[in-house]
């Protein structure tokens, strides 16, 4: 077994293991832990082939072993994985719908989202290697949606962990918000005048702040992340497209995966599962009306926006953070440009050093999807085969459908990533049905909430809504007053 080494996207000189990328949450110079491509480990394809018909946990065992084998004994990592992928509490169904299209249905765990998978796989590896340490970590994290929910929910009650979550006031539905605020414990939620790149750009600026984590806690490491920033996020991903080709009948072919993307995790995950030796024909990049990437990979040129708002409201992202993992993975190097005094980004999304642009064409495309296109989507799904589809799911279905040109004669599986009754203004508007709630959710619309309010207005500059400095004063003096002793 060889030894795993993540580096920083920034610092290609730092070299650590799992574990201290884990606990660390960003790497140096604000980059992002990443493997070398050709450090990635290997399945062959007659392993891969036997994974058919094993369980969720097994599946994860095998796909994660080989990145953590070194680090965590066997028996400890299968009870680990058997924890956070029981079956019981977070069932995965791959629905055959026609042709050789299915969808995997990554919604039924315990706030209804793909989040979930990832989600509780860091907080049973945090908590396991924080207990080995003697350590404690206050996680922060930014959502645009489901993100807070997922992590919240993995994380609380845990002990050796609290949790911080920022969110865009305005911006997420009201069950996506309680999955949050009506946690209490160790679950500090936090509303925040601006879009999700404004909550992104707070959650990375008090997670770089050390002088901050020394002020409250006398520990420079006492924050970090479990955004998709966080490794301990990403590798768990590469798990679900396994398990996705394990359920379908491919006939030996490889499969197409089409992906609804939004900071670009669950996307990244499957690209280190291709690299691994599952046998995936292309990754179809979904995305909203944020195109961004469609367009870098149309013409190579990538220029950051103002966000879109779309009915798909965890993709209102503009800036991916993987983005920068997967310009990495092909070669070259993104980066955010910052100011010195107070390392705030002033220029996101800088290539010095292009990929190999024409490689990435090979393996992946990308289409933006219309607002519009969104509804007539589940409208469509919903009167041919009495699918329910939420706004994330009809980009998936959209995009595949725009790249098989109507021909559902290839494999292919669309990730569903959200319970449509996560979204049921939406829902109703496309099929004139309200999808019923979600039980956790229906219990939570009675519970009291928790908010901690940021009120201070954010920057705007000509790429759009930008992290002010009244903003990040006003976190920092909250989040004293939470850890007041």
């Amino acid at each position: 077994m060889k030894d795993i080494r993540f580096y920083s996207t920034n610092d290609p000189g730092e070299r650590v293991d799992f574990q201290t990328a884990l606990l660390a949450g960003m790497a140096s110079r604000y980059g992002l832990y990443m493997l070398d491509r050709r450090d990635i480990p290997s399945i062959s394809r007659e392993r891969i082939d036997q994974l058919k018909g094993r369980t969720y946990a097994e599946i994860a065992y095998e796909v994660l072993e080989p990145f953590l084998g070194k680090e965590i004994p066997p028996d400890t990592l299968k009870d680990l994985l058997d924890d956070a992928y029981d079956a019981e509490k977070i069932p995965t169904v791959v629905q055959h719908v026609t042709g050789k299209t299915y969808i995997m249905w990554l919604t039924r765990g315990p706030t209804y989202s793909f989040k979930d998978y990832a989600a509780r796989f860091f907080g049973r590896m945090l908590n396991y290697f924080l207990g080995q340490r003697g350590l404690l970590r206050v996680v922060i994290v930014a959502t645009s949606g489901d993100t807070g929910g997922a992590v919240a929910d993995a994380l609380l009650g845990l002990g050796n962990i609290d949790n911080i979550v920022f969110y865009p006031k305005g911006s997420i539905s009201e069950g996506q918000r309680r999955q949050m605020t009506t946690l209490g414990n160790n679950v500090h939620a936090f509303e925040v005048n601006g879009d999700f790149d404004v909550c992104q750009a707070l959650a990375k600026n008090i997670l770089g702040d050390r002088e901050f984590a020394v002020e409250l806690f006398h520990d420079p490491e006492r924050f970090t992340s479990a955004n998709s920033i966080s490794v301990g996020r990403l590798l768990p991903q590469a798990v679900y497209p396994f398990y996705a080709y394990s359920r379908i009948d491919s006939e030996g072919r490889p499969f197409i995966a089409s992906i609804p993307s939004g900071n670009f995790g669950n996307m990244m995950g499957t690209v280190i599962a291709r690299q691994m030796g599952l046998p995936v024909e292309k990754i179809i990049c979904g995305v909203n009306e944020n195109r961004e990437f469609p367009e870098f990979l149309s013409c190579g040129n990538y220029t950051v926006r103002p966000s879109v708002k779309s009915p798909s409201s965890a993709m209102i992202v503009s800036h991916p953070s993987n983005l920068a993992r997967l310009i990495d993975f092909y070669g070259g190097h993104m980066f955010d440009e910052r100011d010195d005094a107070a390392g705030n980004v002033v220029k996101p999304g800088v290539i010095d050093r292009m990929p190999d642009i024409e490689a990435m064409r090979r393996d992946i495309c990308s289409f933006g999807i219309s607002n519009a296109a969104h509804f007539a989507t589940m409208k469509a799904v919903y009167d041919r085969y009495g699918i329910i589809l939420d706004p994330h799911g009809a980009v998936g279905w959209a995009t595949l459908k725009q790249y098989l040109e109507g021909k559902h004669d290839r494999p292919a599986v669309i990730y569903e990533t959200a319970d449509p009754g996560k979204f049921p203004d939406d829902v109703r508007m496309a099929i004139n049905i309200t999808p019923e709630s979600p039980s956790g959710m229906k219990k939570q619309a009675g519970l009291p909430e928790r908010i901690y309010s940021i009120e201070t207005a954010p920057g705007h500059t000509s790429g759009g809504l930008a992290l002010s400095a009244g903003q990040i004063a006003e976190a920092k003096e909250k989040i004293r007053k939470i850890y007041a002793r």
